[in-house]
């Protein structure tokens, strides 16, 4: 779990800082274009995941005109998009897995194949590697300075909460699949914006790699995350505060 918590917390302070915020902004256009087809329609009072993609975009300060385009695309586009997962392990044997929205597999395939042959991985079959993650819905949002977080935590506790980390200021809470609806809906009663809302991929165990081995890792990562049809990538190695500090 460490390792995980660090890099949630990497990729929110990346998001806000670095060049990848346009790609942040593709995927959650992305991901809202999608509720709206998927979802019931355009108004998130009544689209949950609607609801939730829109609160995640404003989470990595996504423009609201932005936001409003990307709601009516999903009116009005007729590109079909689908979800594909790709499992496989990067080098020195650390498990990768890509989570993907694609109106074109045969390139989405193609560019993810690119990748790990390029930085010496391996594609496995889909469902090889679905012993070593959990899929557990996560949150992140800032503490609560106003409210009593003694509280707050036993609210979540009892809405399902398995995990609640508090570092920095920010607050990640882990819990089951089928209780994600459930902590979304408490957190909202309990009027805490929520910086994200998704479900994760957590890794069962991770692995510990020296920080020259996990660049070869880190630079498989990047190339994914900057793929345009790459939603999530998910990996179990673990987070060093050595590896973060060679990161920055």
């Amino acid at each position: 779990m460490a390792g995980h918590s660090k890099w949630s917390t990497i990729k929110r302070k990346k998001g806000a800082l670095d060049a990848k915020r346009s790609k942040m902004f593709s995927k959650f256009s992305k991901e809202i274009t999608i509720a709206v087809k998927e979802g019931g329609g355009h108004d998130p009072d009544y689209n949950s995941r609607l609801r939730i993609a829109i609160q995640n975009a404003k989470g990595v300060n996504m423009p609201k005109d932005n936001i409003e385009r990307a709601i009516k695309r999903g009116d009005q586009d007729d590109t079909n998009f689908q979800e594909v997962s790709f499992e496989g392990y990067g080098s020195h044997g650390i498990a990768i897995f890509v989570e993907c929205l694609t109106d074109n597999n045969n390139r989405t395939v193609s560019s993810v194949r690119a990748a790990f042959n390029k930085f010496n991985g391996t594609l496995g079959t889909n469902g090889s590697l679905s012993f070593l993650f959990d899929r557990k819905g996560v949150f992140d949002f800032a503490k609560p300075e106003d409210k009593d977080f003694d509280e707050i935590q036993m609210e979540l506790i009892d809405a399902g909460a398995e995990e609640i980390e508090v570092e920095d200021g920010n607050v990640n809470v882990v819990c089951s699949i089928e209780d994600f609806g459930n902590m979304n809906k408490k957190l909202e009663e309990l009027n805490i914006e929520v910086e994200s809302a998704e479900l994760q991929r957590i890794p069962n165990d991770t692995k510990t790699l020296s920080v020259e081995e996990a660049k070869s890792v880190l630079k498989l990562i990047d190339v994914l995350e900057d793929d345009d049809d790459v939603q999530n990538v998910f990996h179990n190695m673990e987070m060093t505060d050595e590896i973060i500090e060679a990161m920055e």
